[in-house]
């Protein structure tokens, strides 16, 4: 098989095993279990990748139970239903489980009780074929590992983000520490005991395999947008401008996680120049401790241009990203192959030019050089952001249509959500068929 981190993540062909027709033969009394301390209806976009990954696994006949947290993962406040059926999938949400992210305390102890109690449900659920986890939380890979030792159950592993990596860019840990070795044994482990390990691109596949003999059972797999809730909609049908005022602006629009690892403050800069520009709008559609930036701005500045929202609902998520009339996907310097800013997938589904802030090379700058659907600037470059902005802004109608299709229709290839998740539960299938 061909190592698939040296494959470009959009031309990739599925790996050796994957092109297999038709359905691994199973038992219908196993089950598929999947530990994710985020699901829908939170709108966080990691519980809405790995619900479209537990739907496709139902709608195949697989019985799919979930166990989740039953509180919001950026809002505690919200409770969810403690068991309930979506779509054929089992959910179960586990009390006590999450808190917040308002302090890393908060983090800590939430997480600690959603993994003990993930991990004595998974011990005693009969019939279960194997185990999917992500990275949320961080360590519950290591839950799914010590359950294969008790029953042998295979794993996947879909490392949406990378840990100490993550830490040590930011500077949260040092390198050669205690917790940094602990994390990387940690990493390890997981990695050694997964039958199946999914890297969201090229650069997260660079670093992944370095660490664990993976190159047989890794795939490049990129997130994909929720094209079945994200349709593009006409400025002048889209009531989500004319509630917030936008109607005749021209809309710059960041809309996800607000992270220190997605910095805003060159976007942010750029508002505070712009703001004699009547013309010009900024929307920061969201949640995350990043968040607190843009807040500050606005505190600090007059900036009757700007304005601060909350997540938007998923079903409403086709209003609030069509109001774009730029999206901006942001990447830290040091985070690219650690994060994946799947953001960018949004934009490219309802046919908005993206304005990227970030290195070169990453996935981001990947798809722009092989589809001119947007602008890059580097951070810092608050002229070059404020250049890219007035050129999009003055682009001829036709033009900026075309530099949104464009992105759309890259995004309708091989980066679809169809192909993608299929391809993924694909490989699930095959990674538990053994067990089956």
């Amino acid at each position: 098989m061909s190592d698939p981190a040296t494959i470009p993540v959009d031309e990739a062909a599925p790996p050796r095993p994957f092109r297999r027709h038709g359905r691994v033969p199973r038992k219908v009394r196993d089950r598929i279990l999947i530990f994710s301390q985020v699901f829908v209806p939170d709108p966080a976009s990691v519980g809405q990748h790995v619900a479209d990954v537990a739907y496709e696994l139902a709608a195949r006949g697989y019985k799919v139970r979930v166990y989740t947290a039953n509180r919001g993962y950026d809002d505690p406040t919200r409770k969810y239903r403690p068991r309930e059926m979506l779509n054929g999938v089992d959910v179960v949400r586990l009390p006590l489980s999450s808190f917040g992210k308002k302090t890393l305390l908060t983090r800590i102890i939430g997480t600690a009780s959603f993994m003990v109690q993930a991990f004595v449900r998974g011990l005693f659920l009969p019939n279960v074929a194997g185990v999917m986890v992500s990275t949320s939380p961080p360590l519950i890979g290591m839950v799914a590992t010590v359950l294969r030792m008790f029953r042998g159950m295979p794993i996947a592993y879909w490392a949406m983000d990378l840990n100490p990596d993550q830490l040590l860019a930011m500077k949260k840990i040092q390198p050669g520490g205690f917790s940094a070795r602990l994390l990387e044994a940690v990493n390890r482990t997981i990695l050694n005991n997964s039958s199946l390990v999914i890297a969201l691109d090229r650069f997260m596949a660079d670093r992944l395999c370095p660490r664990a003999r993976v190159d047989d059972k890794l795939v490049v797999i990129p997130p994909w947008p929720h094209e079945d809730v994200i349709d593009p909609l006409p400025h002048d049908q889209n009531d989500f401008r004319k509630t917030h005022g936008l109607d005749g602006k021209f809309v710059v629009m960041y809309s996800g996680n607000h992270s220190p690892s997605n910095p805003l403050t060159t976007v942010l800069d750029a508002a505070v120049r712009l703001k004699d520009d009547d013309t010009i709008k900024f929307l920061f559609i969201g949640g995350g401790i990043g968040k607190k930036e843009v807040d500050q701005y606005l505190r600090d500045h007059e900036l009757p241009h700007v304005i601060s929202l909350p997540y938007q609902p998923l079903e409403t998520l086709r209003y609030s990203l069509s109001a774009a009339d730029v999206h901006v996907v942001s990447m830290g310097d040091n985070m690219v192959g650690i994060i994946h800013p799947c953001k960018v997938y949004g934009a490219m589904a309802v046919g908005r030019p993206v304005l990227y802030v970030g290195p070169k090379p990453s996935h981001i700058a990947d798809l722009l050089d092989k589809e001119d659907f947007g602008r890059a600037v580097n951070h810092g470059d608050v002229e070059g952001c404020i250049a890219a902005i007035q050129s999009l802004k003055q682009l001829p109608r036709d033009d900026w249509s075309a530099m949104g299709v464009r992105g759309q229709t890259l995004l309708a290839g091989r980066l679809s959500q169809d192909v993608l998740c299929k391809r993924f539960c694909d490989g699930l299938e095959l990674a538990f068929a053994k067990r089956m």
